[in-house]
């Protein structure tokens, strides 16, 4: 048998918190000193509920940058020791003003990273900065046309001032949050994009990461690199070496018992170990 830690406390954070058929959370990495800075770079997602957050992960992945996927609730401390260079607030099919809705720990808009709010994630940003969140008169699901109003926003470095985007929500903004400003519209929705600059808060009411928007990943190109300063350095080699180097170094001397079910998540973390301590 393989004998010591559990991958669970090894490597894969809050899969515990996981509710039933909820999906796997990110692996996370605190900042290391001995590591390269790129590798202490990503951005962290707060998931919400959206069939889209894996899409988003890997979005910002293929920017070559690490992100890590984490439940819309995890403490503003917690994300704060990981030293994100910003924030994803996912889509999600609640309503902000649902009894049981998903909300996050307020403080995280005190963090000081940039912020993306998608679709949900920007009624979010309305619910806690002073704006208003109303259910539409239609629900706007499908493709739309998006109308870019100030393209010096960073978002939209580098793209027309008409994009297609892919709509998919109920509810919508209907009154900005407190200082900030609208960037574009569609034809249903007159704050399709807000922003505040200074804070560097910005919430899309459509879904950059679907395949729908093809100017999608420019955008999230934009934030990553261009809002969050992140370089473009991140592969998966790299995680890999990363996450055997902290096994490793957790592990130390003592043993490790894995439980394999044969799964996806106990499989790559048999994997990993293996190649860590044999």
């Amino acid at each position: 048998g393989v004998a010591a830690t559990s991958p669970t406390n090894c490597f894969l954070t809050h899969h515990s918190l996981l509710p039933a058929g909820a999906a796997f959370y990110s692996p996370t990495f605190p900042p290391q000193a001995n590591t390269p800075h790129f590798m202490n770079e990503q951005i962290v997602i707060l998931d919400f509920g959206s069939q889209y957050t894996q899409v988003i992960a890997r979005r910002i992945r293929e920017c070559n940058v690490y992100s890590t996927i984490l439940r819309y609730d995890t403490p503003a401390a917690e994300i704060a020791a990981l030293k994100p260079s910003g924030l994803i607030l996912s889509g999600g099919p609640s309503s902000v003003y649902a009894k049981d809705a998903p909300l996050p720990d307020k403080a995280i808009f005190k963090l000081g990273v940039p912020i993306l709010g998608i679709c949900y994630g920007v009624q979010l940003l309305a619910h806690f900065n002073g704006g208003k969140v109303e259910k539409g008169q239609k629900r706007e699901y499908g493709k739309g046309n998006l109308t870019v109003h100030d393209t010096s926003c960073a978002l939209f470095k580098n793209l027309p001032a008409t994009l297609q985007v892919w709509n998919s929500h109920g509810d919508k903004l209907t009154k900005l949050p407190k200082d900030f400003a609208v960037v574009a519209t569609t034809e249903n929705s007159d704050y399709a994009v807000i922003e505040h600059r200074a804070r560097r808060i910005f919430g899309l009411q459509f879904h950059p990461e679907v395949v729908h928007t093809p100017r999608g990943r420019e955008i999230y190109s934009n934030f990553v690199h261009g809002i969050c300063g992140c370089g473009k350095h991140w592969t998966m080699r790299n995680y890999l070496e990363q996450a055997v180097a902290d096994i490793r170094a957790q592990v130390g001397t003592e043993r490790v018992v894995l439980g394999l079910s044969g799964g996806v998540d106990s499989s790559v973390a048999a994997a990993l170990l293996h190649k860590a301590i044999g």
